[in-house]
């Protein structure tokens, strides 16, 4: 299992905008092959910062079956407007401890 974490920024005043957004392009993530869950954090204590956790089967299924996707375009057309700036992904995996 793979979990994908990205801390989103969101232009001033998009908050209301962004959610409602996010909610509808959830539904072309969670359709992808690979994919497992996700959940969206809002940050209390800076304003238009969130947390996106992601779960993939594997980095493969993110990195190359859904971003090379069309449905990838479309999340893109959906959100990417949203943002300060470019969203910094990284991937990690669970080690037992």
């Amino acid at each position: 299992m793979i979990l994908e974490m990205v801390i989103l920024h969101i232009k001033a005043d998009l908050k209301c905008e962004f959610e409602s957004t996010f909610k509808n392009a959830s539904k072309i993530i969670a359709s992808m092959d690979g994919y497992v869950s996700h959940e969206l954090h809002y940050c209390v204590e800076v304003a238009g910062k969130y947390l996106l956790l992601v779960q993939w089967e594997t980095l493969e299924a993110h990195t190359i079956g859904f971003r090379n996707s069309p449905e990838y375009q479309e999340w893109k057309k959906l959100l990417h407007h949203f943002y300060e700036s470019f969203p910094n992904v990284e991937h990690f995996e669970k080690i037992d401890i």
